[in-house]
Formats: C-alpha cells, sequence, structure tokens
C-alpha cells in the first residue's frame, strides 16, 4: 500500500502534516470537520487501488500526477457526501444556483429538498421577518408535528413564497393594480411584516417598493395594524411627503386621532404621484422612500434623485406583531401600480 499512500498524501500534503508512520494528522488550523471527512473517503478509495511493492517510483508534483491519479483512483461524487460537506456547499448557492442544481441531478434534487437542507435554510434566511396570509412564516410557527414537517416540500413552498409575497390581496389579484372601482380603496399586500421576529434581529431589516406608472389622483403608501385588532395606521403620501399617524377613537359617529410631519417637501403641484416609494422597517423603526418620475415636453418620464424620510416612528403606536402595508386610493379610476417583488430583501 505505500504507493497508494504516496498518492493521496502527494495531494494533500499542502494542507495536512503526514506522520513518519504514515497517518494523517490534521494541522490546528485546518479544523473544518468536512475536510476531515471528505480525506477519510478518499483514503478508503486509496486503499482499494491495487499496486505492487516494486513498482516504479513516481514523481509527486501535482500537475504529473493528476491524469494517473484519475485513472486509477474513481472520484468521490459529491452528493455520496451528503452527512455534511454537501449541504456546507450547497449554503453558499442563491434560489436559481440550487434550481439548476435540482434540473442537473435527481439526487441533489432530493437533497436540497429535505428538511433542514438549502431550499429551508435559504427560505429562512430570504424571507425571516415576512408572513404570508394563510400559510405563516417561512419556517412556521415551530409547534406543528415534526413528521409533518419532514414531509414539507421546501422547494415548493419557497416557490409560493416568492411568487406570492410581492402581490395584492383580492380584489387586486397579483403584483399589479390597473384599475380602482371605488373611491378610498385600500389595496392591502399579501404578505405580512412580523415585528416580533425583526426585533429579536437587530442586523436585519426588510423593505417594500411600490412603482406607480400611471395615477391619475392620489395613491399613497401606509402600514397598518389591522390583523392584530388594532385600529391605527402610519401613512406615507409621496406628493406632498408627509407621514401621517392615524388611530381610530370611535367607529360612529367616526372619530380619529392623528398626527403628521413632513419631511419632504411636495412635488407633484396637483398632478398624481407616478415614481418609485417604499417602506424599510428595521430595529423596530420606519422610514419611507420615494423616487419621482418627472415628465418632459414630450411626455417622457425620466427617474428623479431618491429620497428618504428618515426613520420617522417607532412601533409604539401599533397593537400586536403583525403589521400590513398597502396601498390607499382617494378615487377611482385607471391606474397602474407594481409591487416590486425583487425588493423584498433581508440584511443589515
Amino acid at each position: 500500500m505505500d504507493c497508494a499512500k504516496g498518492m493521496v498524501y502527494s495531494q494533500i500534503s499542502s494542507f495536512d502534516e503526514v506522520s513518519a508512520n504514515g497517518h494523517v494528522e490534521v494541522m490546528e488550523a485546518y479544523p473544518w470537520a468536512f475536510q476531515v471527512h471528505v480525506l477519510g473517503r478518499v483514503l478508503e478509495t486509496a486503499k482499494k487501488v491495487p499496486c505492487e511493492r516494486d513498482a516504479h517510483v513516481v514523481n509527486f508534483w501535482p500537475m504529473q500526477r493528476h491524469a494517473e491519479v484519475q485513472a486509477q483512483v474513481p472520484s468521490a461524487a459529491l452528493q455520496n457526501l451528503e452527512d455534511g460537506p454537501y449541504f456546507i456547499v450547497a449554503s453558499f448557492l442563491d434560489a436559481n444556483s440550487l434550481a439548476a442544481a435540482d434540473a442537473a441531478c435527481q439526487a441533489f434534487r432530493t437533497l436540497n429538498m429535505i428538511a433542514g437542507g438549502p431550499w429551508q435554510s435559504l427560505g429562512e434566511e430570504m424571507f425571516q421577518g415576512l408572513e404570508l396570509e394563510e400559510e405563516g412564516t417561512f419556517q412556521g410557527d415551530g409547534t406543528a408535528d415534526p413528521a409533518r414537517v419532514a414531509r414539507v416540500d421546501w422547494r415548493g413552498r419557497f416557490a409560493r413564497f416568492r411568487r406570492a409575497l410581492p402581490s395584492f390581496r383580492p380584489p387586486f389579484a397579483g403584483p399589479e393594480i390597473s384599475s380602482v372601482e371605488q373611491a378610498d380603496e385600500i389595496a392591502y399586500c399579501r404578505c405580512r411584516l412580523r415585528a416580533d421576529v425583526l426585533s429579536r434581529r437587530l442586523d436585519v431589516g426588510i423593505y417594500l417598493e411600490v412603482e406607480v406608472f400611471t395615477n391619475p389622483d392620489n395613491v399613497s403608501l401606509a402600514v397598518v395594524d389591522f390583523e392584530a385588532g388594532g385600529c391605527s395606521s402610519v401613512t406615507f403620501s409621496p406628493d406632498t411627503g408627509a407621514v401621517i399617524r392615524e388611530r381610530k377613537v370611535r367607529e360612529a359617529p367616526r372619530k380619529v386621532e392623528g398626527a403628521y410631519i413632513q419631511p419632504l417637501a411636495t412635488i407633484t403641484a396637483g398632478q398624481g404621484f407616478e415614481g418609485c416609494m417604499g417602506v424599510y422597517l428595521g430595529a423596530g423603526n420606519l422610514a419611507f422612500f420615494r423616487r419621482h418620475y418627472r415628465r418632459n415636453a414630450e411626455n417622457q418620464a425620466s427617474p428623479g434623485p431618491w429620497e428618504t424620510t428618515g426613520f420617522v416612528t417607532d412601533l409604539s403606536w401599533a397593537e400586536g406583531s403583525r403589521l400590513t402595508p398597502c396601498l390607499a386610493f382617494r378615487n377611482e379610476g385607471l391606474v397602474r401600480n407594481e409591487e416590486e417583488g425583487d425588493h423584498f430583501v433581508t440584511g443589515a
């Protein structure tokens, strides 16, 4: 087995020490468990390689030995390393790369879909602090039966969340609104912001953006606490630059208390706002953004600079931990608003 050992050592001597009795001692500078596991697989393979003790002594330069090693030692397939290394490698892949791996290999697809696998880990990271109506959070509330969790199709759940989060509830189905049938209409998003989850991670925030292409009157971006039984809201008016906080005190006769600030200047001069507006929730505070599309004499739109209100309020006004983003329309008419799904991001 001397020559088989020699072939293995020529590949690993750059980061391991080989003792005099032929055993591999992993250096403390390389403590990763998966390296030990992979080396164990390679050593097992090397033991199966036949060789003669009187074989010619070979040169151990890696480039010269590569072809011979490839010919004699079968390579270990990545999917055979599922008890550690594969999941470490897959954790660096994004959604498109995981989907490509699923399409390329059935074994990869099976490993990626299991509980604790790459699709579940990626979903928990991407959708942290978000909740989908009728689905809850991506990872669940932690009370489900473990056997049921093990049967979840995490790839399919990831696809449902990615498709449904950037969309509106009925009667505005899908990610785009093209018309408003009645005045004072409210278009609620299918996603909810989980303030309790975000409060445990001060380094994580959520940003939601809506693009307005056509707007004959007035549209505002708001966050409400109605899902938890509250009656309060914080509304951003992109045309006036004002942020309004309101609370309904009495239903009949209707009474509402509120306050407002105007951190940004009025920009539309009586015309409906067209452009992008967004809301950011981080560290228990809300900030709003806008980018106005200005039209020239040929009626061509050109994006202006981004502006922000900065953090204008905390969440002390809200009841419960579920906050729902929505669009508020003043009058009916033809509009075109699109929720930007790619801007559902989490991160510092």
